[in-house]
């Protein structure tokens, strides 16, 4: 990799501003100034060094965020903040959200630049685990948790895939569930529900595939991936 591009995916500066800190002698590699920033590095193996500070390349960056209502999961938004608008800026390059929960759905968001991971995990085909906490306005007696655990006419070409329901409580005459689903289908928890004759009042996504949202996180904060984490979204 070319010295310039490294120092600006490192959010040094950029491309430009990066050649005048080389041109200055603030840039060292393997313990060397150098004064020309079209060189090629390892980013593996290289030490790059910018005003004495090591810097680490790290190609693929993993995020959770606990999202909040209000936030929508889009890169850019004209109206509304959007999920990358709570990253600190310098962290949002390249950044994206892996799949969509609606505005007043809360809970468990992964942020990446990953592509490759982002597409195995959305993929219909790979049937990705994805469970949520609902809270339902309207009785669900047996028969329809039954209806849930083998699929319902949400109103597309095809019935629901099986889910799975657990029965948490009974709240003020609403039931609180968890429910695990193994697809993407547009608002397909709400429909779910709805085709069973009962409403969505408050939705969170708890967990998708092995990544479980952590919950000392506060909503609206994130962090980085363990290799754990990472190593179980990529089996």
């Amino acid at each position: 990799m070319r010295l310039d591009k490294y120092l600006a995916d490192l959010q040094v500066g950029t491309r430009s501003q990066v050649k005048e800190y080389v041109k200055k002698g603030l840039v060292s590699v393997n313990g060397q100034v150098v004064k020309k920033a079209d060189i090629k590095i390892d980013e593996a193996t290289d030490e790059v060094r910018y005003q004495g500070k090591s810097l680490s390349y790290q190609k693929y960056r993993y995020y959770m965020l606990h999202k909040p209502s209000g936030v929508v999961t889009a890169t850019k938004d004209n109206i509304d903040k959007t999920v990358i608008d709570l990253l600190p800026k310098e962290l949002t390059k390249d950044i994206f959200p892996v799949g969509r929960l609606d505005k007043d759905t809360e809970g468990l968001l992964l942020l990446t630049n990953d592509g490759e991971l982002s597409h195995n995990l959305l993929s219909p085909k790979k049937h990705v685990a994805k469970t949520y906490y609902v809270e339902c306005d309207g009785q669900l007696d047996n028969v329809k948790i039954e209806q849930l655990c083998a699929g319902v006419d949400i109103g597309d070409e095809a019935i629901t895939l099986p889910a799975k329901v657990e029965v948490i409580t009974i709240k003020d005459d609403n039931y609180v569930i968890k429910l695990t689903i193994t697809e993407g289908r547009f608002h397909q928890v709400k429909r779910m529900i709805q085709a069973i004759g009962g409403q969505v009042i408050y939705l969170k996504r708890l967990s998708m595939r092995s990544l479980v949202l952590d919950e000392t996180l506060e909503k609206g904060d994130f962090r980085e991936l363990s290799a754990e984490e990472i190593a179980g979204l990529k089996s």
